[in-house]
């Protein structure tokens, strides 16, 4: 008899969700855990990064350890960091967020970090860090004003969805697409299946 697997998406991103869901897999419960994002005084981007997402993880288990159905589940948790330098630029709140982080980037290359968190039903605890370069072209101001209005910066890391309108910016990109858009999927699926999450279960259609 098979021990029916569960999967918690410690986050709230509909980008993480479609990501997961492209590859097959449903979370069956999406729990996003507020933690304070703020980094601390020097830290590097991939530290934030590989801490945030640490921090995720460990608040939506804490939060389903009173919870019998979810508690042998397999949590996964995410963060994405984008920085020029060492320079960590933030998730764009307000129109003068996003034409900051689009005036720095403009021209230049920065980079996208995730970490990824994945405990186990048993307790186990993994991390990876998926690190992507990327470069935008020069962005003329009525190119940035453009793009402020159409309002797809609000909450995204850097003041940019590649996935949408700014996908035009980009001149190259190297590594992982989808860890720029929010959740590395190969890195992703590879560490679920790797520690028995049966990750492609899913992929048999069903036909009628």
């Amino acid at each position: 008899m098979s021990i029916l697997q569960k999967l918690v998406l410690a986050s709230g991103s509909p980008r993480r969700i479609e990501l997961l869901q492209q590859a097959g897999i449903e979370p069956d419960r999406v729990l996003p855990a507020d933690v304070d994002e703020t980094p601390l005084r020097a830290e590097h981007p991939r530290s934030l990064a590989k801490r945030l997402c640490k921090d995720k993880a460990e608040k939506a288990l804490a939060s389903l350890k009173s919870e019998e159905d979810y508690a042998p589940a397999f949590i996964l948790a995410a963060d994405t960091v984008v920085a020029v330098g060492r320079r960590i630029l933030p998730k764009a709140e307000t129109i003068d967020d996003a034409i900051n982080c689009l005036g720095l980037l403009s021209g230049r290359s920065h980079r996208v970090y995730s970490g990824i968190c994945l405990i186990t039903p048993g307790g186990k605890l993994r991390q990876r860090l998926v690190e992507t370069r990327v470069r935008f072209k020069r962005l003329p101001r009525e190119e940035i004003d453009a793009y402020v209005f159409s309002g797809e910066w609000r909450g995204k890391a850097g003041g940019y969805a590649v996935q949408g309108l700014a996908g035009s910016f980009v001149v190259k990109l190297v590594g992982s697409y989808t860890n720029v858009v929010g959740l590395p999927l190969y890195e992703s699926v590879a560490l679920l299946a790797g520690e028995g999450f049966k990750a492609h279960q899913n992929w048999h259609a069903s036909r009628s």
